[in-house]
């Protein structure tokens, strides 16, 4: 009997056994590392370890201290919660144990673990390490338990290796001993790729990690995501990797594919290198911003292959090499495809096929999705919607398209409509090739879109079998010609199975990543459903690889020898070699439009290169904007395919309607895809033979720039095509990069200038961009609308010439369909290479005949500098003969060559010529008595020709500089320009290119920019004209009217209007030259239509470009063909062909020419200073006038008597005959403000003198200022010094005024009007005689001198307010004349002693060239100084003189009057206009002269002087009857209107002739006075807005290019036609009328002309004046004076446009006072007519004129009915008005008289 125990015993007992039970398990925990315990003795090493690079501990649920603990990690919590707060320490992971042992291949390691807690459990204790140097740049190492065979990926084409390791490594291998790490370097600079030591190895039966720290953050690839960027996004992003059926979304979803392979840019070499993980399991993939990467995976092994290249092509080639290489297209797959999910018909479908055959669609397959399947079931057809499906294909065949069907995966259980069994399924189950529970035995059931389904197991070879078979017999009832295999991930509606799934360690594995749902068998089947491979838990992600393989066995039988077309949603690696992918079930929205790039650059990584997206969004309705977008870029999709979802608007692109915008560009990038074929198959062959992308980021060809690294907005085709899609909506511009190459622009073929930098390229609705790369070759074939037509037609090449003007490219060609092709060799390779002129055609393989016999019928060429002139072709050195057609666009550079006929397949060598055309010729010796000899000397090329305007010396070769640095900012660039020595041509010091130039670009504001071009390292003269420029840009980049390029060799400069492509501006020509002495700039312009430049006189306004060139340099010159006069005026306006119109400005004041040539171009030549240009973008030509007047000033406003009619004559006696003249002027009532004294009132013509013949001056000028007119004295400004009491000089030499020599005090003499005191003049001399024996010493004041402007003020004020009345002249204007300076000898009076300033190394072609700068005018060594003190000498500043006057004497004269006067001056430069007035100088009364004054005042309207006219009836020479009658009329339309002539002349003033002559100037006088308020306002719109006065027709009508050429005509302002007679004896004219409404001034009758040249009556007493519709012009009673008229009663003329509407406005003050509008002391005043209601506005209201003035006269013309009642209202209200009406029926003119609308006040009137 045994012992019984006591309680307590018994107590105890069990106690022990808790205990020894406890400490069993945790001993065995410990021994297998069961997850969740820790260790006593463990303690993690936390330390040292950045945050960067932590590893995450906690990857499975939110992260807590306690849990840390236990898994043995550190804690460290932190702000970004992005960042682990619990991470490994380096006492986690594994040891290396024992030593490295080699192998055949490489090496094996044997790893243990180190003793740390578990994560997740069955931790693998010890594992095997393998290593294999498989190639060069290939090292594979593979983790693996050597006590269990895990699962390992059965991949089609990577085998187990068995090879040798390779030698001559690129790469080394360091194993890390503990912690185990593994340490992949770069053999040839030692730099570490791939460091595993970043992190512990975790090796568990479900869990396996390996962190992987990387030498850049340059990561691209692991898919398939949505990733938004192409470059990873570093900062802590976890991405899962399972296939999965979700649409693509912003959210971190794991899609339908596997791709495990990312690449890295190391750095700016282009040396990269990539990692592939051979693993099917569910993972996930780790971004941190070490930079580092872990791959985590919950089974099968870790199997890592290494690729290592010189540039990230490489890296892909040698990861295809591995995984398989990508299949070779079909040809016709590379065609355009439509499809869409919801077809209801198969009469649906045809109509869409029809409506876009119709339109003329490119377009090669069709697809129908399931709705082709009856009740969605594989391999059935719809017998009553699809009845006629059979006959499908052969209808697309007829057209030469290609039918395309859908497969799923997931077969019906359920019997057919009919009641029949589903005989896929009944065979298939017969077969045994379901996917089977985890039984083995019993088919899974789930549930996709036919209902109930069972899965075929694509693993299993009898499936495979079974697949091929069913293809095959629907095949052979409904033809098609290629497959789609859809819900492969595999897909499943129902969660695992219909009947669920186990709780099990593979439905729920202790980790699941972080995949959508986080359920591993959500939308898919149950992970321990068995398949041949494997359990799904294993082979899963390889199901949509497995349905290719199958898919392609299918394809094999039902199209022997044929590759059909296979496309598929879920891939992995290897996927490429027999499938293409698309991108999956996209959205129709802006960012899925961004996001489908980097998609399709990631799937040309993964080997995948036939890629595309849903083009227009899958699901949600697309809008026409968002489509007609994605059709552009999708058209450049390797896989080309519009296709969207059921219940969705079509999107198909004819739906939007056959003349759309949408559908236009459609075609224009299909016809461009379709011409490129031949270059893109050619990319696939590369693909196919060599692994090389085919859609390529920018990166992987320009490695080297940075910015590449993280473009994915942009990319290419292969190397050569740039495709820079709109991805943005509602843009009109979109930024693009430009790398460091040629780039041409496709549509034009122009080359694009820009390079290595972001630019805003223009992109209207149908357009994007799209640009060929300089080097490369592209071949192409005349696009049809399929495939099969274009095949047919003939072939092309387009060569783009980089910078040294070779290309290289290739084609390869085969039948297009074919399998085996290559391997048969059964194609043609051509290689293409162009260098010195010559294109090799090598056919390096040749064994295919197409059936076609196609030729290379056309080559273009780009960036040809010069134009192809003969071009010879020769086969086997035997020269081909046929004719050709060769046409060259030099703006565009582009040769083209036409009638080859170079049969494809044959090798040819195309030779051609290069010559300069004629109008591409630039003067490479503009001097005089050029010569063979003197132009070879230069470098140049000698040939003359019968035009001797044409140069026969020309430049052969580029210019000479080159950019060495470009900075391109927000605000403009900055460029550095060097010198090539070595093509520097011959020079002379003074000539000599300076070695190192300053570009400076600013974008001042939207409308107008600055370049200058400056010497880099020493400062030049640059002219110190203030010009109105913000302090800092204002403009956007998007709002912008420009865009500027450099070219970078040679240099040239390049400005484009944006909004129409336009090039304005484009230097990159071969004249450009800097130096000291010598600087030539030449520009291509947009048109042969340019206008400006001066002062000369020119027989058209628009400018002849038949070689001819312009001098300017200020002369006192009379207007003389070819003649440079008084002014000097750089700025051009240049029509372009569309109508836009924009101004250049040179601000360079030195002697220079500009040559015209019908290139057409313009070259400036210049002798010293910069080149300093500013644009104007206008865009119509009155807004160029307004934004230059805006750079450099606004025009002065005059006094408003000063736009009465004015007298003057140089020759008048005495005071007497003035007084006398004045008189008769007044008794015969002839409208007159203004009187002159020429210098005959002067002693002995010195300024400030009064002679004694004009004592009485003083009294007279009283006298008629009395009476209502004013005085304006004359002054030059030439001061003798030969006085010994003239105060002036005294006065000017004590101040220092006087220009002199340089360093010296020696005043600058030469003679000019001044004569010698005290001596008797013999004036029966000739002037000039005169001048050289009684002339005095003139010395010449220097106005840029603060104390000359002094100077000046005082000597014009003692004149005006002399002390003595007697000497007293109470003058109200200045006219200031010489002051070019004007000399009558050449130089000075003892010489002048700098020959090379006086006669430069190169004179510009000015009026007596050989005479050199000195003609007529002082020394060019004449030293002057600036007001801040800076010494300047006249050779740069000569033409700068009656600018530097101007101001000081407006001041002076305001000073003096107190009141704002006027101020004439002969000699100008930009912005003289902002203190005077200028007369057309010294002309001839000669009949031309009139015609050629009106084209002057329209020149000067350019250059922002308004007030402008020529003396009438002539300066020098007796006037004619007929000509000063004529020239009356005329200049009554003059805004500066004076009657002028020379001493010895007869009189012409209008008094002085007959009665008739008389009458007729006092009646168009009158019409002028009754027109000044008009006038006046058209000067305030000038003063204030820069607006023209006298208006070129083409300002107002642009748009009728009639009128580009109209100069015999011209406008006040927009309203008023003026239409003189300007020929002898003419009694009508021929007037040209543009589309308007015009009303004759005299009769108030719309005339009815429009848009044609009349004949009009012009009687000896008529001038014809014409009124536009659509404008009121605003008039006053007139009287002899304006003091008079400004007190008459006003009136308003309303000429009614068609719509019966018209507008115009008044501005009024008291005409005299300084700065009225600027001190706001004014009344404005609007008028609008709007059918039958006038509206009098004040807009501006703080004047009241004194005179109580009232609008008493309101004309209306052109109303069309009767008026019965006139009303007049104010503020609402109707008004008591005694007016009168009338209406006159037959010239439609309502007349109302008698109102009294007071000036000031609103009004309304109306008529009914």
């Amino acid at each position: 009997m045994g012992k019984k125990f006591s309680g307590l015993e018994l107590t105890l007992i069990v106690l022990f056994s808790l205990v020894v039970v406890v400490l069993c398990v945790l001993i065995g925990l410990l021994a297998t590392g069961q997850s969740g315990l820790k260790s006593p003795d463990f303690y993690p090493q936390c330390q040292t370890i950045p945050e960067a690079e932590r590893i995450d501990c906690i990857p499975d649920q939110l992260a807590t201290q306690s849990t840390c603990s236990l898994r043995g990690c550190c804690w460290s919590p932190q702000s970004d919660t992005s960042v682990p707060w619990c991470f490994f320490s380096p006492k986690h992971g594994y040891k290396v144990q024992g030593s490295q042992k080699s192998t055949q291949a490489g090496f094996q390691a044997t790893l243990k673990r180190l003793p740390s807690p578990s994560l997740f459990g069955k931790d693998i204790q010890t594992v095997l390490l393998t290593g294999e140097y498989q190639t060069s740049n290939r090292f594979r190492f593979k983790i693996t338990d050597p006590n269990s065979q895990r699962f390992e990926v059965p991949h089609e084409h990577v085998q187990p290796f068995t090879g040798s390791a390779a030698t001559n490594l690129n790469y080394k291998v360091e194993l890390k001993q503990e912690p185990f790490g593994i340490v992949v370097t770069r053999a040839s600079n030692g730099k570490v790729l791939f460091d595993t030591t970043i992190g512990p190895l975790q090796y568990s039966d479900q869990f396996l990690q390996l962190s992987i720290k990387l030498p850049s953050n340059n990561i691209y690839g692991v898919g398939e995501h949505v990733h938004k960027q192409y470059r990873h996004d570093v900062n802590w992003k976890t991405w899962p990797i399972f296939s999965r059926d979700t649409g693509p979304s912003a959210a971190m979803d794991n899609l339908y594919g596997v791709q495990t392979f990312f690449l890295c840019l190391e750095d700016d070499t282009g040396a990269s290198f990539g990692v592939f993980l051979m693993n099917s399991n569910a993972m996930e993939f780790v971004v941190q911003p070490a930079p580092a990467v872990t791959y985590r995976t919950i089974g099968g092994i870790l199997d890592f292959y290494i690729f290592l290249g010189d540039t990230p092509e490489q890296v892909v080639q040698e990861y295809l090499k591995l995984v398989g290489l990508p299949a070779l297209p079909s040809y016709w797959s590379l065609g355009f495809q439509l499809s869409r999910y919801g077809y209801s018909s198969l009469d649906e479908v045809k109509e869409v096929v029809q409506r876009n055959r119709d339109i003329g669609l490119p377009y090669d397959a069709q697809v129908i999705d399931i709705d082709y399947m009856e009740e969605w079931k594989d391999f059935t057809y719809d017998k009553v919607n699809f009845q006629n499906l059979p006959d499908f294909a052969a209808y697309l065949h007829e057209y030469g398209q290609k039918y395309v069907i859908i497969l799923d995966p997931a077969i019906s259980t359920q019997n057919l409509v009919d009641g029949s069994p589903y005989g896929s399924y009944v065979r298939g189950t017969e077969r045994k090739v379901w996917i089977n529970e985890s039984d083995g035995v019993t088919a899974l059931l789930g549930e996709v879109w036919p209902g109930e389904t069972v899965f075929p197991d694509f693993t299993n070879p009898e499936c495979t079998s079974w697949w091929v078979d069913e293809c095959k017999l629907f095949h052979d009832t409904v033809p098609y010609d290629g497959l789609w295999i859809d819900m492969n991930e595999v897909c499943n509606f129902v969660q695992g199975s219909k009947g669920g799934c186990a709780q099990n360690e593979l439905n729920y594995p202790p980790y699941t990543p972080h995949i959508l749902d986080r359920l591993m068998y959500s939308k898919t089947i149950c992970l321990d459903a068995v398949q041949t491979w494997g359990k799904q838990y294993d082979v899963h992600n390889l199901y949509g690889y497995s349905m290719i393989l199958s898919s392609k066995k299918a394809i094999e039988e039902v199209f022997p020898g044929k590759r059909s077309f296979l496309i598929s949603r879920s891939t992995f690696a290897g996927s490429g070699k027999y499938s293409g992918h698309w991108l999956g079930d996209n959205t129709a929205t802006w960012d899925h439009l961004r996001w489908a790039i980097p998609g399709i650059l990631e799937f040309n990584l993964f080997g995948i290169p036939y890629i595309g997206a849903d083009i227009c969004g899958f699901s949600d309705d697309t809008t026409e904007e968002l489509c007609r977008r994605w059709m552009q870029v999708g058209a450049f999709y390797p896989f080309s395919r519009n296709h969207n979802a059921i219940g969705f608007i079509s999107q198909d692109p004819a739906v939007f309607g056959a003349n759309s915008s949408l559908v236009n560009s459609s075609k224009h990038y299909l016809n461009i895809r379709y011409t490129l074929l031949p270059y893109l198959y050619t990319l696939f062959y590369k693909a196919h033979t060599q692994g090389h992308t085919v859609v390529r980021p920018l990166l992987h060809e320009f490695y080297s720039d940075e910015i590449t690294w993280s473009i994915d907005r942009q990319f290419l085709w292969g190397p050569g095509l740039l495709i820079s899609p709109v991805l943005e909506p509602g843009v009109e511009y979109t930024r693009v990069y430009l790398p460091d190459a040629e780039w041409y622009e496709y549509d034009t073929g122009e080359p694009i200038l820009v390079k290595k930098l972001w630019y805003d390229l223009q992109t209207p609705e149908e357009k994007m961009g799209l640009h060929l790369r300089g080097g490369y070759i592209f071949p192409t074939q005349q696009p049809g609308n399929t495939t099969v037509a274009s095949r047919k037609n003939p072939m092309g090449l387009i060569i783009a010439l980089d910078i040294n003007n070779t290309a290289s490219g290739d084609l390869f060609w085969d039948d297009g369909e074919s399998t085996g092709t290559i391997e048969n060799r059964a194609y043609i390779y051509y290689e293409f290479k162009v260098s010195n002129n010559v294109l090799q055609m090598t056919a390096t393989h040749s064994n295919y005949t197409d059936p076609n016999n196609l030729k290379f019928e056309e080559i273009k060429i780009l960036g040809l500098s010069q134009e192809v002139t003969a071009v010879s072709v020769s086969q086997d050195n035997v020269v081909q003969d046929y004719p050709l057609t060769i046409t060259y666009d030099p703006v565009t550079k582009v040769a083209l060559i036409r009638g080859l006929q170079l049969e494809l397949g044959k090798s040819y060598t195309v030779n051609w010529t290069l010559n300069v055309n004629i109008n591409e010729r630039f003067d490479c010796y503009p001097s005089p008595d050029p010569t063979k000899e003197k132009c070879e000397q230069l470098g140049c090329t000698w040939e003359e020709t019968p035009n001797s305007s044409v140069p026969s010396c020309y430049y052969s070769s580029n210019n000479p500089y080159s950019v060495s640095s470009l900075n391109y900012s927000s605000t403009g660039i900055v460029a550095t320009l060097s010198l090539d020595s070595a093509s520097v041509r011959a020079n002379e010091n003074a000539t000599a290119p300076i070695s190192t130039l300053l570009l400076e670009v600013k974008y001042h504001l939207n409308n107008m920019l600055q370049f200058k071009i400056s010497d880099y390292q020493s400062p030049r003269y640059e002219v110190p004209v203030p010009l109105n420029l913000p302090s800092s840009p204002t403009n956007t980049s998007q709002d912008r009217l420009y865009e500027v390029s450099v070219k970078i060799k040679p240099f040239g400069i390049q400005i484009r209007r944006k909004s129409t492509g336009t090039v304005i501006w484009d230097s990159s020509l071969p004249t450009f030259t800097f130096s000291d002495m010598f600087i030539q700039i030449s520009t291509r312009l947009a048109s042969q239509y340019i206008y400006g430049f001066g002062e000369a006189e020119h027989p058209t306004f628009r400018h002849n470009m038949s070689w001819h060139t312009w001098g300017m340099f200020t002369r006192d010159q009379p207007p003389t063909y070819k003649m440079n006069s008084y002014g000097h005026q750089p700025f051009y306006m240049a029509l372009e062909e569309d109508g836009n119109a924009h101004g250049v400005l040179l601000l360079n004041s030195n002697a220079m020419d500009v040559t015209f040539q019908p290139t057409p171009a313009l070259t400036y030549r210049t002798t010293g200073g910069i080149l300093d240009f500013y644009v104007v973008l206008g865009p119509t030509p009155e807004l160029v006038v307004q934004e230059y007047t805006e750079l450099i000033g606004r025009p002065v406003m005059p006094a408003y008597w000063s736009l009465g009619f004015q007298l003057c004559r140089y020759g008048y006696a005495n005071d007497s005959e003035i007084a006398q003249l004045v008189e008769e002027m007044k008794a015969a009532q002839i409208p007159y403000d203004v009187q002159y004294a020429d210098i005959d009132y002067m002693e002995r013509q010195l300024d400030f003198t009064i002679s004694t013949h004009f004592a009485g001056l003083p009294a007279l000028i009283d006298k008629i200022k009395a009476e209502g007119m004013r005085f304006i004295i004359i002054l030059d400004p030439a001061i003798s010094g030969n006085e010994t009491n003239y105060p002036a000089f005294s006065r000017g030499v004590e101040n220092d005024v006087f220009i002199k020599r340089p360093d010296s005090n020696e005043i600058l003499y030469s003679k000019v009007w001044p004569f010698l005191p005290d001596v008797q003049v013999d004036q029966s001399l000739p002037e000039q005689t005169q001048i050289e024996l009684y002339g005095a010493h003139a010395a010449f004041p220097d106005f840029f001198r603060n104390s000359t402007v002094e100077w000046w003020k005082n000597e014009i004020l003692e004149v005006y307010n002399n002390p003595n009345a007697s000497k007293s002249l109470k003058f109200d204007g200045l006219w200031t004349d010489m002051n070019e300076p004007a000399a009558f000898m050449n130089g000075a009076l003892d010489g002048c002693r700098n020959d090379l300033l006086n006669n430069p190394p190169y004179v510009p072609q000015l009026g007596y060239r050989s005479e050199g700068l000195t003609y007529k005018t002082p020394c060019m060594e004449g030293q002057q100084y600036l007001p801040d003190g800076t010494p300047v000498r006249h050779y740069d500043v000569h033409s700068l003189y009656g600018w530097s006057q101007a101001k000081p004497t407006l001041e002076a004269l305001q000073n003096a009057t107190k009141e704002r006067g006027i101020v004439i001056t002969r000699s100008t430069y930009p912005s003289s206009g902002r203190w005077s007035g200028h007369w057309l100088g010294d002309n001839t009364a000669a009949w031309d002269q009139l015609g050629k004054s009106v084209i002057g005042m329209l020149e000067f309207s350019l250059f922002g002087i308004s007030y402008t006219g020529a003396d009438i009836c002539g300066f020098f020479q007796d006037a004619e009857y007929e000509m000063c009658l004529r020239w009356m009329q005329l200049g009554a339309f003059y805004p500066y209107s004076r009657n002028h002539n020379q001493k010895g002349t007869k009189r012409q003033d209008p008094a002085a002739w007959d009665a008739q002559f008389q009458t007729i100037s006092r009646n168009v006088l009158n019409i002028r006075y009754t027109l000044l308020p008009y006038l006046y306002t058209l000067l305030h719109d000038a003063h204030a807005h820069g607006s023209t006065v006298i208006r070129p027709v083409l300002h107002e009508f642009v748009e009728d290019r009639t009128t580009w050429d109209i100069d015999q005509q011209f406008l006040w302002g927009p309203a008023l036609l003026i239409s003189p007679v300007l020929t002898q004896g003419a009694q009508s004219v021929d007037a040209y009328f543009p589309n308007a409404r015009w009303y004759d001034y005299y009769t108030e009758a719309d005339t009815g002309f429009r848009g044609q040249l009349q004949t009009l009556p012009a009687p000896l007493d008529h001038i014809n004046l014409h009124i536009r519709g659509g404008y009121i012009l605003p008039w006053q009673l007139p009287a002899n004076t304006t003091a008079y008229s400004r007190k008459n009663p006003m009136g308003l003329t309303v000429a009614l446009d068609d719509a019966l509407f018209a507008e115009g406005h008044l501005y009024w003050d008291d005409g005299v006072r300084i700065d009225a509008y600027e001190d706001g002391v004014y009344l404005l005043t609007s008028f609008i007519a709007n059918q039958t209601v006038l509206d009098i506005r004040v807009t501006h209201q703080n004047y009241t004129d004194p005179n109580n003035l009232m609008f008493t006269d309101i004309r209306v013309l052109g109303v069309p009915t009767s008026v019965q009642q006139v009303t007049v209202s104010q503020n609402g209200q109707a008004l008591p008005s005694s007016h009168n009406f009338a209406y006159d029926s037959i010239k439609k003119l309502l007349t109302i008289t008698t109102l009294q609308l007071q000036l000031g006040q609103d009004y309304t009137l109306q008529w009914s």
